[in-house]
């Protein structure tokens, strides 16, 4: 990575979270809480998760404009809205178990072809 790209990466997160920023105090709570849980236990696979956050940005600007409550957009369970939202992704325990899947499959394989 060169450093060029960590200064685009540094100024299009610091323009994000301006937009986070700009949206009313029950949607800017909300993102922060959806941000969380994402980072937490959310996809492993997102390739880009700045494409994920900023759509999630584009539809709580979209629901501000039209006076919609935050809660109105998500629906009162965030966590489903969440987990709706990267169901088709894999999560990081998806993506850690599959590899230790894998490793275990080349220990005994190798153990196996030793004892043979």
């Amino acid at each position: 990575m060169k450093i060029q790209d960590v200064i685009e990466g540094k100024k299009e997160w610091r323009a994000h979270m301006a937009r986070v920023k700009a949206l009313p105090q029950d949607y800017q709570i909300v993102y922060k809480e959806i941000q969380k849980y994402l980072f937490k236990g959310g996809a492993g696979e997102l390739t880009d998760g700045m494409v994920l956050f900023s759509g999630i940005i584009d539809l709580f600007e979209e629901g501000a404009a039209l006076g919609k409550g935050v809660l109105e957009v998500t629906g009162s369970d965030v966590a489903t809205f969440c987990d709706e939202l990267i169901k088709d992704s894999k999560t990081y325990v998806d993506i850690y178990q599959k590899s230790v899947g894998q490793e275990v499959k080349k220990a005994m394989k190798k153990v196996t072809d030793k004892t043979k």
